[in-house]
């Protein structure tokens, strides 16, 4: 038996107690982390939500095994969200229409969520008409039945069940009922509840995941009143996809008690602000290095080379790769990188005599080294 045929479906409960703590913990670490970037201006704020954002259209995708091109995908936000970025490149259309439904879910979060809101969400992930080689039908609930499957074909295992078509419309408006409801409380609780609800009632052809999770950040967005978010739930989903998967099996062949579920969702999303500052360590690196070092004599020239290493050159921070990166002589950038080692601002590293490697000295306490490690260039 699946969930949507229990009795008590959808009357989803839960333990208050243990989730409320939960998600206490959780407003905790995202205040914090909201404060930490408070410090740095606006700016960098809109910089860091642009790669929030970023990392959550291309983890999504991800997790069904579609792969976008991260770039186009932050060219496309910073574009829309009016931020200047390096490296800008064209998107495609598929990427511009991915973008499109992600930034309405944010941005719009305090209109109601309606079908044709859905459908055009739907009309975003697929613009051909087709999923891959299939046609589907768009913009539009289905019409047929609907089983999560894996395996290859004539071997199939049917993970989940969906409800039966003609029960898919009475479904959604149930759930959209719910979701814009001013009685349901708009919390990160809510994000969870969502996120399941809709996924289990599987409404359309494709795109299901993706559009569940799009429904789940905008949900995220009501709770903190802002379309500025600076941690990804699905980049953190994408990196436990084999557990998120199980979970999702798990309860949607279970009861309405969906503690698991929320207790989980919850736990990912605290380690997805944990590990936000990771996420964004290019951003707040060059933010508080240009804070530190505001009152320094640093030439022109060199500012645009140590931005260049700040915004994640791949390269170790050497004499050569300096010439290279500024167009001048290996004298020049010999003389550049010398003056700001007697700043303190470059740091030598040990290793070599020769052809020697540079950390770069954010801050008191912090020093950050560009490049991979064992690299040779």
């Amino acid at each position: 038996m699946y969930i949507h045929q229990t009795e008590n479906w959808p009357n989803f409960t839960w333990d208050k107690a243990r989730i409320e703590a939960q998600q206490s913990k959780i407003m905790k670490a995202a205040g914090y982390l909201e404060g930490r970037l408070s410090t740095i201006g606006f700016d960098v704020q809109q910089q860091a939500a642009v790669e929030a954002l970023t990392h959550d259209i291309v983890a999504s995708s991800e997790i069904e095994n579609i792969i976008l091109n991260s770039d186009q995908v932050r060219s496309s936000v910073a574009r829309r969200m009016g931020v200047r970025i390096t490296n800008e490149t064209e998107p495609s259309h598929y990427v511009e229409g991915v973008v499109e439904m992600m930034l309405d879910a944010v941005n719009n979060f305090a209109k109601p969520l309606t079908d044709e809101r859905l459908f055009g969400w739907h009309n975003c992930l697929f613009q051909t008409g087709r999923s891959g080689m299939e046609v589907i039908n768009v913009g539009m609930y289905r019409v047929d039945p609907m089983n999560v499957e894996s395996g290859a074909l004539g071997r199939e295992k049917i993970h989940y069940r969906a409800p039966e078509a003609e029960m898919v419309p009475a479904e959604m408006k149930r759930f959209l009922d719910w979701f814009n409801s001013e009685e349901t409380p708009k919390n990160y609780i809510k994000s969870a509840v969502a996120h399941f609800w809709f996924v289990s009632i599987h409404p359309f052809d494709d795109g299901n995941g993706r559009i569940s999770r799009a429904i789940a950040d905008m949900a995220l967005s009501q709770a903190d009143n802002s379309t500025l978010r600076y941690f990804s739930i699905s980049r953190q989903i994408n990196k436990e996809k084999r557990k998120y998967n199980d979970i999702l099996e798990r309860c949607q062949k279970g009861n309405c008690d969906i503690t698991v579920w929320i207790e989980w969702y919850l736990s990912c999303m605290l380690r997805s602000i944990e590990s936000a500052e990771e996420m964004l360590s290019s951003i707040l690196n060059k933010a508080i290095f240009w804070q530190n070092h505001s009152q320094d004599v640093i030439s022109d020239r060199q500012k645009q080379v140590l931005n260049t290493y700040l915004d994640g050159y791949a390269g170790k921070l050497k004499v050569k790769n300096w010439a290279k990166i500024a167009s001048v002589s290996v004298d020049t950038a010999e003389r550049d990188v010398k003056a700001l080692v007697s700043s303190g601002i470059l740091v030598p590293q040990p290793g070599r005599f020769r052809d020697v490697a540079y950390g770069i000295q954010v801050s008191k306490d912090k020093l950050f080294v560009p490049g991979p490690v064992g690299e040779g260039d």
